[in-house]
């Protein structure tokens, strides 16, 4: 899925040409045509994520700067690049001081707005992984800092958003490095809770000998080495959220007391006399399947329904592929800034094929092959060489010239290599041959014919929705089968075949 702009003019020429231009880029586009109607498509709860907005300043109604004031009111951290008629500089000075992060002088060229958009979605995705980073930090963590447009997403988030207004217990589960810790920490950041201690807890890291005391506590003396009272993790979380991460991997000895401290609402420390009452919200998380722990014997089953009220099952990567390109941005403008290196983007060839791989380390896995990318590469741009994932599995192709080119039955943004990561994924049906048999590159002529025929094929005919698909006009459609001599489609009459 390609970063998605919205575009505020009230001029329908000026909306057009911008708009053509925006998706040679390679980005989504949604277009307005009043000040009103962008402020709704920026705030409508149902609306689609706008990346960045194009913003004429002088329009009837609300006008550009009452835009820029409203996206300031609403709290709205999206990019906004004016473009006026006018470029003087008092205009200049009083957009960029109202919010506005560029601007450009009408009519702009294409080069000239691929670099402004390339720019402001680089210092969007800067701004924004910082902001997690310090919310994170601070126990202020909302589901809108998760990076994620991905359908698989979508139920799962409002679940969690929904728990996040209660103390009921959520088990997380998921592969490794899908995130489960993060959507613990922005249920803990949306809640009641949210100014209160976040304790996260890796059961699988403790010692056996050592959960009780870490857990629950224990008093000076109580065991050799305990030259300290300890009050444990339960009560450095009173009052807030205790996130117990691979909470399958507690001992059998320890599950008995956790259990009794969740029923009880209080923990009794190694060595101690009597038990101290705690209000903790408890949140756990596994990458196994706790079920079948329990029928092996290695869970207990009646702890197992103490953590399993409200699970949250969270998707691979794998499985919410078009967040890929999104999540590449943001890791990426966090790495070149904290190496400090001048990088662009990545070619869109690398974030295809990067795409198509299954990453069984997740989120995780990308963000450590972006982080190796920067620190390695020699250019102002990532590319295949960058990633050696890509070199050293089969079954991603390398070769881009010999690569078949994979056609998408819904129009897809069109690539610009180097922009700012616009490729969705690598469509799943309708294959082109870019090679002749004796090695060539075929005429584009040629492939563009083979590309309307698949077309008209795949939408039956319906040659307004061919045209439609192609993103070109029907009289055009008509004249390039006419050229082509394709018999049998309505001729220039424009008559649909059903």
């Amino acid at each position: 899925m390609a970063a998605c702009i919205l575009i505020a003019d009230d001029d329908a020429v000026a909306r057009r040409l911008v708009e053509n231009m925006v998706q040679k880029c390679g980005y989504d586009t949604v277009v307005v045509e009043s000040g009103d109607a962008a402020i709704a498509a920026l705030t409508a709860p149902d609306a689609p994520v706008i990346d960045g907005v194009i913003l004429d300043l002088v329009m009837p109604g609300l006008d550009g700067m009452g835009v820029l004031a409203k996206i300031r009111d609403a709290g709205l951290s999206v990019p906004v690049i004016v473009q006026t008629a006018h470029g003087g500089i008092d205009n200049v000075i009083s957009a960029m001081r109202a919010g506005a992060a560029d601007f450009v002088v009408k009519p702009v060229g294409v080069e000239r707005l691929q670099v402004s958009l390339r720019n402001a979605l680089n210092a969007s995705a800067l701004k924004g992984e910082l902001q997690r980073i310090r919310h994170s930090r601070e126990g202020r963590l909302t589901f809108s800092d998760i990076i994620t447009r991905a359908e698989a997403m979508a139920g799962v988030m409002r679940a969690a958003q929904k728990a996040a207004n209660s103390s009921i217990p959520v088990l997380i589960e998921g592969e490794s490095g899908v995130g489960k810790e993060m959507f613990a920490r922005a249920i803990h950041g949306s809640g009641e809770r949210k100014a209160k201690p976040f304790v996260a807890v890796n059961c699988g890291a403790i010692p056996d000998n050592l959960v009780e005391s870490i857990l629950f506590g224990h008093e000076k003396g109580a065991f050799t080495g305990a030259t300290e009272r300890h009050t444990g993790k339960f009560v450095e979380a009173h009052g807030g959220t205790l996130f117990l991460d691979e909470v399958s991997e507690l001992p059998l000895a320890a599950q008995v007391k956790l259990l009794r401290a969740l029923q009880e609402g209080a923990v009794e420390a190694v060595g101690g006399r009597k038990p101290v009452k705690v209000d903790v919200r408890i949140i756990s998380a596994t990458n196994r399947r706790l079920l079948e722990r329990v029928k092996q014997g290695h869970f207990r089953e009646d702890l197992f329904y103490r953590l399993h009220v409200l699970p949250l099952t969270i998707p691979s990567l794998r499985a919410r592929r078009e967040d890929i390109p999104h999540l590449l941005r943001h890791f990426l403008a966090r790495f070149a800034a904290e190496e400090n290196r001048s990088i662009s983007g990545i070619s869109g060839e690398a974030v295809a094929q990067l795409a198509q791989l299954d990453w069984p380390g997740n989120i995780r896995q990308l963000e450590n092959a972006i982080y190796r990318a920067v620190v390695m590469s020699e250019g102002d741009q990532l590319g295949l060489a960058d990633f050696p994932l890509l070199t050293s599995q089969p079954h991603v192709a390398t070769d881009i010239p010999t690569a078949p080119l994979m056609i998408e039955p819904i129009a897809a943004p069109s690539v610009v290599s180097g922009s700012e990561i616009p490729i969705a994924p690598l469509p799943l049906a309708g294959a082109l041959s870019m090679l002749t048999a004796t090695g060539d590159v075929r005429p584009l002529e040629e492939m563009e014919n083979e590309i309307i025929r698949f077309a008209i094929s795949h939408y039956r005919g319906q040659m307004s929705e061919v045209a439609r698909r192609l993103k070109i006009g029907r009289s055009t459609l008509y004249r390039k089968l006419d050229e082509a001599g394709v018999p049998g489609h309505g001729g220039k009459s424009g008559e649909e075949t059903h």
